[in-house]
């Protein structure tokens, strides 16, 4: 065997997890393809972690059909999943300014994708930064899927100092976020959550905790400024009650019938409650944020389980089961 060879064999490919249908979590598969070569903007990054989420699960399996419009109407234009990362540059292109080889780095990328590989490509002034010098790259890798999902409907709400503001779902990984970016914001928290989970929510910064196996928090007396449904299992009808006057209703889905876009264009007009559906966006400035307030000990994303590579599957089986808690966690092992 000629070992020059695999030398040039190991430069130019890698694993990754690769989809070419949309479907159930068998249809991605462990495959060895090119490795991505930078562009004069762009850095190589080694990924070392990554997570599985329900982003990665809505564009894989196009079960909203919406989503093909997207990444390809018949197939996956991008083969390659896997929109959070953390890892290293490892190669930058002769514009790049900002980062050098060595550099670790984390960040979002819904665009392109690519992290469910040993090795992807960011533009420099894409959702990247470095990352914070405390964290391991496992802890940094799920630091802004949720973070960014939570952020946007936060900023879309005005959410302040003084509020009251009520979080169903805070055990996932936008509402685990949503739970601590609105308590640094001054404002209360009210959380529903499943009973093993009360004292995690409770550590997160929640003032109230419901069980929602034992209560209905849309039966509740207290009125809020803001109903978040970071899961989507509920809907505007039934939170509308918990509404003060002027109070905003926020979903993370689209609702049966596909009714929160709609209602989010009516429900300004017509009474004193309104629903707000903001489009997702995020920016290096959004993932610089998230890092600040991670180093200030003001927001941490909770880790659920951690799968190697191999096993990226059996992530996407699990994630798919509705019970996790916080972020799953892919760690990539590089050559």
């Amino acid at each position: 065997m000629n070992p020059a060879k695999l030398t040039v064999t190991d430069k130019t490919t890698m694993r990754a997890g690769v989809y070419t249908a949309y479907g159930p979590p068998e249809i991605v598969q462990i495959k060895d393809v090119a490795r991505p070569v930078p562009k004069e903007n762009e850095v190589l990054i080694k990924v070392h972690a990554t997570t599985v989420n329900r982003t990665d699960c809505g564009f894989r399996s196009a079960e909203y059909f919406i989503v093909r419009f997207f990444s390809g109407l018949f197939r996956p234009k991008q083969p390659i999943l896997g929109n959070e990362f953390a890892g290293e540059v490892t190669e930058i292109g002769k514009e790049v300014t900002a980062f050098k080889p060595g550099d670790r780095v984390f960040g979002y990328n819904d665009s392109q994708f690519g992290a469910h590989a040993e090795y992807m490509v960011m533009a420099e002034n894409d959702a990247i930064a470095p990352m914070p010098p405390a964290m391991t790259y496992e802890e940094a890798a799920p630091i802004s899927e949720g973070g960014h999902y939570a952020l946007c409907d936060i900023r879309a709400a005005k959410i302040r100092k003084g509020q009251a503001v009520l979080i169903n779902g805070a055990t996932g990984a936008i509402g685990s976020a949503a739970v601590q970016l609105v308590k640094h914001l001054g404002a209360s928290v009210t959380a529903v959550c499943d009973t093993k989970n009360l004292a995690l929510v409770k550590s997160l910064g929640a003032d109230v905790v419901i069980d929602y196996t034992k209560e209905d928090f849309t039966k509740i007396s207290q009125l809020f400024d803001v109903v978040f449904d970071a899961v989507g299992k509920s809907s505007f009808g039934k939170c509308k009650p918990l509404l003060k006057k002027g109070g905003i209703y926020m979903s993370t889905e689209l609702g049966y019938l596909s009714q929160n876009p709609f209602l989010a264009l009516v429900t300004p007009f017509v009474g004193s409650k309104k629903v707000l559906f903001p489009l997702p966006t995020i920016s290096q400035a959004d993932v610089l944020y998230l890092k600040k307030l991670v180093e200030t000990g003001q927001y941490k994303p909770v880790i659920d389980r951690r799968y190697p590579l191999a096993q990226i599957v059996d992530a996407y089986r699990y994630v798919e089961t509705g019970q996790k808690v916080g972020n799953v966690v892919i760690r990539v092992n590089c050559h």
